[in-house]
């Protein structure tokens, strides 16, 4: 097969944040395949590159159009926002691969990575994930509510610090109140809760709080929520979590 397939992240927003390694790949794409809000960061890089737009829920039918343009002979570059790694579409296109045409294994298949939102929002504030930590999106689309609340126990009993992506969307606005509760269990309610929204564009905005105090109604799904560890803290206006306790 002489077509290639690579999955690229544009980045949390601004358009300095897009790798150079992205830019390129782009620029040498005769087909883009993603999301219409994605695509639409993405400015024309080649005379004739063709856009192939699709709605946010087919991620699946996304990524195996992409492989069959791969398959076709194009060179295709499927697009996502922040790391196309972090609960984005290149775990889409490995499941097709594994369930879709054995031939498809045998494409020229890469990953690109990107500034995922969770570390454009710790660059707002400081150095909120110095220390250890975990991601966890509230998204009930693909796996239960019943298996986010275990692992957010078993976060918060761990003390990690927590990023929770996806925090709340018009169809389940109830999520993160129910979310903010199960960490209160085994995190005190000083603990810091940072909700950056827009995160790494022009339009960010930071709100600082604590676990006790914190309004749920306030995120969106535009915002990256930070729930600290015990050992976060904050230092005039940065937050940040120590490596570790120094001997």
């Amino acid at each position: 097969m002489t077509g290639s397939l690579v999955i690229v992240g544009t980045g949390p927003g601004k358009p300095e944040l897009m790798t150079p390694a992205t830019r390129a790949a782009l620029a040498q794409a005769t087909d883009l395949v993603g999301y219409g809000p994605y695509l639409d960061r993405v400015i024309p890089m080649r005379d004739g590159q063709v856009r192939h737009a699709s709605d946010n829920r087919v991620e699946l039918d996304r990524a195996r159009h992409a492989l069959a343009l791969a398959a076709s002979g194009r060179t295709v570059a499927v697009v996502s926002g922040g790391d196309p790694g972090v609960f984005a579409m290149a775990a889409a296109v490995f499941e097709a691969v594994e369930a879709g045409d054995p031939a498809w294994q045998e494409l020229d298949i890469r990953v690109e990575p990107g500034v995922t939102a969770m570390l454009a929002a710790a660059a707002e504030v400081g150095a909120p994930l110095g220390g250890d930590f975990c991601a966890i999106s509230l998204s009930d689309n693909l796996k239960s509510w019943a298996t986010i609340e275990r692992r957010l126990t078993a976060a918060a009993e761990a003390d990690f610090v927590i990023a929770l992506y996806n925090p709340a969307s018009k169809a389940r606005p109830h999520q993160l109140g129910e979310a903010f509760a199960l960490l209160r269990q085994a995190k005190g309610p000083e603990t810091l809760v940072l909700l950056v929204r827009a995160a790494g564009t022009g339009e960010a905005r930071v709100l600082s709080t604590t676990l006790g105090q914190v309004d749920a109604t306030q995120a969106d799904m535009r915002t990256l929520v930070i729930v600290g560890a015990s050992t976060t803290r904050r230092v005039g206006r940065w937050v940040y979590t120590p490596r570790g306790i120094r001997p």
